[in-house]
């Protein structure tokens, strides 16, 4: 047989898919792991809870000033191999938070595992919007945003046990993953370009409606997150089993939820489901910060972690699609201001709520109330001949069916 026929004939490799969606649980997981913990970290430490909350921060700083440029150097260097190697630093970072001394150096070891996984979910973001066709790519990055509810959802259930036994214990969890995603890699499509990736490509409207969303969706979820944790334990005297059981009803009710809300972003385009996922995030913000039961507490959580999976899967889509040049560097650059905003939250609400209790928890809702002011402000028309890097999925710039 000829080399030619041979060519023809040789069956293409096969896609190793299943990796792109487990791996997209690793950031949201490593975010708030240490949530459902801070008092027992505290003391483990020698330190207080209020410094314990900060590693929330101390992961996402650095995580989301990376991923203003992870993505285009990915882009760069090629996607496989800066995945695989972040996946291993990401290893050592967790390693690093186990063996931490005191309190500075676990701070430390957050943000190096922050720093490590910028360089992983908008890889993923990019590889399944180019690996999957346009018309269903909704439903695919709504099971992306439920594997990330599920790392939201299984943080405070290993990390609220482990506390019970030593704290140190969850850190096993998340490097067990990142370990195997090493080994065993996803399929990292190259991205379509005939040069290098366009920064030139990600000024445009799309791409900066998105990044705003993004920060305003964490700014006020993680602002939940702790704040939900604190009046947990102060109100209703919860220990870390059970708040961190509470704590799983975010991501437990955004996973579930996800298949439906992938499909809805298809049916109804990016500024519907932006809308309508907002108006769910302010309801829930609500209901947990003045619910007079655990219950209405726990209602509320769950609300808002249903409202932040459709949000991410409509981020995900608007930015990636925004610029098929560079659809890492999109990704990571609508990813960034997410985790900005997620980093800004315990430095804003906690001290509200210190001061004002119940009414400092409700002000959380003026993040999806100023992303209903951004949607509604957003023209829906475009100039004719103009060009739209989102036909047929209905973008933020287009007129929707």
């Amino acid at each position: 047989m000829s080399d030619a026929v041979s060519a023809v004939v040789r069956p293409r490799p096969a896609v190793r898919a299943w990796p792109l969606y487990v791996g997209g649980f690793l950031g949201p997981y490593a975010s708030t792991m240490v949530t459902p913990m801070v008092h027992e970290v505290a003391a483990g430490l020698d330190s207080t809870p209020e410094l314990a909350a900060g590693a929330v921060t101390a992961y996402m700083l650095p995580f989301a000033a990376l991923m203003l440029v992870s993505g285009t150097l990915a882009e760069r260097w090629g996607r496989a191999r800066t995945m695989q190697v972040s996946l291993l630093l990401f290893v050592l970072a967790c390693g690093l938070c186990v063996l931490a001394p005191s309190m500075g150096w676990f701070l430390a070891a957050r943000a190096a595992q922050g720093a490590t996984n910028a360089f992983t979910t908008p890889l993923l973001v990019a590889a399944i919007t180019d690996l999957v066709p346009r018309a269903r790519l909704g439903r695919a990055l709504g099971l992306f945003a439920g594997l990330q509810a599920a790392g939201q959802a299984s943080s405070p259930l290993v990390s609220g046990p482990s506390a019970v036994v030593d704290w140190r214990l969850a850190f096993a969890f998340p490097a067990a993953v990142a370990l195997v995603l090493a080994l065993f890699p996803p399929t990292m499509t190259a991205g379509v370009r005939t040069g290098p990736p366009s920064i030139r490509a990600l000024a445009n409207r799309d791409l900066a409606t998105a990044c705003g969303l993004s920060f305003l969706c964490y700014l006020g979820a993680v602002g939940l997150t702790v704040l939900s944790i604190l009046r947990a334990e102060e109100e209703f005297g919860l220990g870390p089993w059970q708040r961190g059981l509470l704590a799983a009803a975010f991501g437990v009710a955004g996973l579930l939820a996800a298949p439906l809300l992938g499909r809805r972003l298809d049916a109804l385009g990016p500024r519907r489901t932006g809308v309508t996922m907002n108006l769910l995030l302010a309801a829930g913000l609500l209901l947990a910060a003045l619910g007079p039961s655990v219950l209405l507490l726990g209602l509320g959580i769950a609300a808002v972690g249903i409202a932040v999976t459709g949000l991410r899967t409509t981020i995900n889509s608007v930015a990636a699609t925004s610029a098929p040049t560079n659809r890492a560097g999109a990704a990571s650059l609508a990813l960034s201001f997410q985790f900005f905003g997620g980093a800004l939250a315990p430095l804003v609400w906690v001290p509200l709520h210190a001061g004002y209790g119940a009414l400092g928890f409700a002000a959380t809702v003026a993040a999806p109330a100023l992303a209903l002011l951004l949607l509604v402000g957003t023209r829906r028309g475009v100039r004719p001949g103009a060009g739209n890097p989102l036909d047929g999925i209905g973008s933020l710039g287009t007129v929707e069916r």
